[in-house]
């Protein structure tokens, strides 16, 4: 069954074509200027290159070797960002709200409410749509990962931990509020976010509010983000790090909690376990995905450009991407990671999908 598409010069001079699940279709689509690819719902008609919303869309093909479109439509990624990153921040300004103390709600709104890309909250909620469920049911587990993503920033710019001085452009919490509310503040994140998820998600059984709660936990314990923290706290000055030791670290530091998100809201979406699988293999992609791109941009860009302290990981001689196999190699790896994650997408509806496959190209051709 072979591909028959006719495409204008202008499309093969500026278009690329990305391959998604298992062959069968593509996705034609010219690089903005960050080099993002903006995929194109109707590749016979030139954009405006000016622009870049993001369409997506999936050219099918038949026995007879005649062109089925199987789907067109438009989706427009920064306005679905936006938006679901305005529902968590309202989501979470009311969760997390001024009252006694005063200064440790201060110092956990400090942090929390300080931006961010709303990546976990957006994956969760993501997820929780793709099997129909609602934002609405997601929403307090959405939170609860910010929280404990939050937690997990605080904590890791510890003079203890990693000693920075500025997150999301912004002094960091202990910074403002010193060591000692800095820490308790990430723990009151910590232990506030199962009883959010526990006390504010409606619309599901307890069944699976209990296993959104099992999956949190465990993505973050002594087997999950702990443990990523504590392999790099151990490695920091170890000259024979190699990649495997490498990878276990940020699967586990960075990746674990990308894949609660996605289990999380899959599970209350009412997922089942082959398609949960599915989603957890996607996000640990991603995850580890994102933390490669980390690792490039701490080294290309600069502080003012990324809100935080660039090139800190050479300073403290942590082992990275970079530091291991080179930046080519390591872009190249993004691009592999990037294609396998979008590969775990291949069988779910290409319309409820669009959020995630999206969010990883984001992730992959993000700026900061």
């Amino acid at each position: 069954m072979a591909l028959i598409y006719s495409t204008p010069s202008w499309v093969q001079a500026h278009t690329i074509s990305i391959y998604h699940g298992n062959g069968s279709s593509f996705f034609p689509c010219y690089l903005s200027k960050n080099k993002a690819p903006v995929f194109l719902s109707n590749p016979c008609k030139k954009p405006n290159l000016g622009r870049s919303p993001l369409s997506i869309c999936a050219i099918l093909t038949k026995e007879e070797s005649k062109i089925k479109k199987a789907h067109d439509f438009s989706f427009n990624f920064k306005d679905y960002m936006l938006e679901k990153a305005d529902s968590v921040n309202k989501a979470l300004e009311q969760a997390v709200s001024i009252r006694e103390p005063l200064k440790i709600h201060e110092s956990m709104r400090y942090s929390l409410l300080a931006g961010g890309k709303r990546v976990r909250p957006m994956l969760c909620i993501a997820a929780c749509e793709l099997f129909g469920g609602d934002e609405s049911v997601a929403m307090p587990s959405a939170c609860a990962v910010e929280m404990i993503h939050t937690m997990s920033l605080m904590h890791d710019d510890l003079p203890c931990m990693d000693n920075d001085d500025l997150r999301r452009g912004k002094p960091t919490n202990h910074k403002v509020y010193g060591e000692d509310v800095a820490v308790l503040a990430g723990d009151a994140l910590l232990a506030f976010a199962f009883e959010h998820i526990a006390t504010s998600t409606k619309g599901v059984t307890s069944e699976r509010i209990v296993r959104v709660i099992g999956e949190l936990a465990k993505c973050i314990g002594s087997e999950g983000l702990v443990a990523g923290q504590i392999v790099d706290v151990c490695s920091e000055g170890i000259s024979d790090v190699g990649l495997q030791h490498l990878e276990f670290i940020h699967i586990h530091k960075t990746a674990a909690l990308l894949e609660g998100s996605v289990a999380m809201g899959a599970i209350l979406g009412g997922a089942d376990d082959e398609e949960v699988s599915k989603l957890r293999k996607f996000a640990r992609g991603i995850g580890l995905l994102f933390q490669v791109v980390d690792d490039i941009l701490d080294v290309t860009k600069s502080s003012k450009e990324l809100g935080k302290t660039a090139g800190k990981d050479l300073v403290a001689d942590k082992v990275t991407y970079p530091k291991l196999i080179g930046i080519d190699k390591s872009r190249e790896f993004a691009e592999k990671l990037n294609r396998e994650a979008q590969d775990q997408l291949a069988g779910f509806d290409s319309e409820k999908a669009a959020p995630l496959i999206a969010l990883a190209n984001y992730i992959a051709y993000r700026d900061n």
